[in-house]
């Protein structure tokens, strides 16, 4: 069987912005692992192969070895087609068994199964193809089943998550190094600490609460407080952090101050004091010193996030901090609202206050209002440097990703752009 994993652009796929700007669903983060990784963990098999939105599919590329875009992979096996949304214990349920078309509560296809002698009645010649046969010609399986809606639903499900794959992965106990003196609360089998990891002097490791999980050459420096469940990911560093429960760090990532209960997707720095909480954080975000988050409104009702600047959604939930994209940077002393969306590729400058709850992608957000700065060229100078400081590499593939999300995000940005100038000029008269 080959597993087929499609993310393509419809209505609803904003719902993950602006995280989803310029990766694939499944490549969000929640508990230990990505979605990717749990969907083909839980499908069992080795072949897989990734239909992704045109416009990140040179890029996507260059991220894995796996087909992108191929639709030569649609035929010469038993198929099953699945959208990240779909909860990944689901998928073994999908693995086998005749073909059908599995959709969520609202009728969207979230996965198809087929056997390999329906395809001859299909039209595989694209994966767009492929899926509107299936739903015209194949019969309809269970409805309904468990999936993710929006990027907060990570973040609600991150503890529990972190405990269900710390108990998947089977691993625990001590092959790094845990330095004298040392803390640690609750069971032995409850910690793990991954080969080349370094647990410095005077630090506790909290697993009282539910399990931590220390991979890779991660580095735990003095004075920093670790509580379960908790993932730090490959090469990251805490230093003197006050991490709560339920965090995932990425990454070489650098996290000091208070975390609770969030993602940080990878290669981004929370050096300095600020607390972050219930925010979903992606790649090579700066987080200035005193950066702060507020998750819990002062009335405890639920928090609403307006994710395209205009329609506010009810998140279901009191708690939600921030969704901040990648490459975004902010400035000393930023104090983001609850419930904050910051797009990609932003520069945010503190107001001495509360922000806008919506800033748009490859804004300057500068003297309170949002502005074009010194334009996006100047944005991605700032990135390739740093990337350049962890040795990656900004592509061309990369700048034309990036070009085609500051395209798409022209009608968020543009309207504020006109009100910030009106702002700006109205200040200076």
């Amino acid at each position: 069987m080959r597993l087929i994993l499609f993310d393509l652009l419809d209505e609803k796929r904003y719902h993950f912005d602006p995280l989803a700007l310029n990766r694939p669903i499944w490549e969000l983060r929640c508990g230990i692992t990505s979605l990717r990784e749990k969907l083909v963990a839980a499908a069992g098999t080795a072949d897989v192969a990734c239909f992704v939105p045109p416009y990140m599919a040179d890029f996507y590329r260059e991220q894995v070895d796996l087909p992108v875009n191929d639709a030569s992979q649609l035929t010469g096996d038993d198929l099953l087609l699945v959208h990240p949304r779909l909860k990944a214990h689901k998928v073994g349920d999908l693995a086998e068994g005749p073909s059908r078309v599995v959709a969520d509560a609202e009728g969207r296809t979230v996965a198809v199964r087929i056997e390999r002698a329906d395809l001859e009645k299909l039209d595989a010649g694209s994966v767009e193809a492929l899926l509107d046969s299936a739903r015209a010609q194949l019969p309809k399986g269970d409805p309904a089943p468990p999936s993710w809606n929006y990027t907060w639903d990570l973040i609600l499900e991150n503890p529990a998550q972190i405990a269900r794959d710390f108990q998947a992965l089977g691993r625990s106990g001590v092959e790094g190094t845990i330095e004298e003196p040392k803390a640690v609360r609750g069971g032995p089998a409850d910690v793990y600490v991954a080969p080349g990891a370094r647990i410095h002097p005077m630090v506790v490791l909290d697993a009282s609460g539910g399990p931590i999980y220390i991979d890779e050459e991660a580095e735990v420096l003095p004075f920093t407080r670790v509580e379960g469940p908790c993932y730090l990911g490959r090469r990251s560093m805490l230093l003197g952090a006050n991490c709560r429960e339920g965090n995932s760090i990425g990454p070489m990532c650098r996290v000091g101050g208070e975390v609770e209960e969030s993602i940080i997707q990878g290669y981004s720095n929370k050096y300095h004091d600020g607390f972050l909480g219930h925010a979903y954080v992606g790649r090579w975000v700066n987080l200035g010193a005193f950066t702060s988050n507020s998750d819990l409104k002062n009335d405890y009702t639920n928090v609403s996030i307006a994710l395209d600047g205009k329609r506010p959604i009810d998140t279901g939930s009191t708690k939600i901090g921030a969704l901040i994209g990648d490459h975004t940077k902010t400035s000393i002393g930023t104090l983001f609202n609850t419930g904050t969306y910051a797009g990609a590729m932003a520069l945010i400058s503190a107001t001495g206050k509360p922000l806008p709850k919506f800033i748009p992608s490859f804004a300057w957000f500068l003297e309170g209002v949002v502005t074009k700065g010194f334009g996006r060229k100047k944005l991605y100078e700032t990135a390739q440097a740093a990337m350049g400081r962890r040795q990656c590499e900004w592509t061309a593939a990369e700048e034309a990703l990036w070009e085609a999300v500051f395209q798409m995000t022209r009608p968020q940005r543009d309207p504020l752009i006109k009100i910030g100038r009106r702002m700006l000029a109205a200040q200076r008269m």
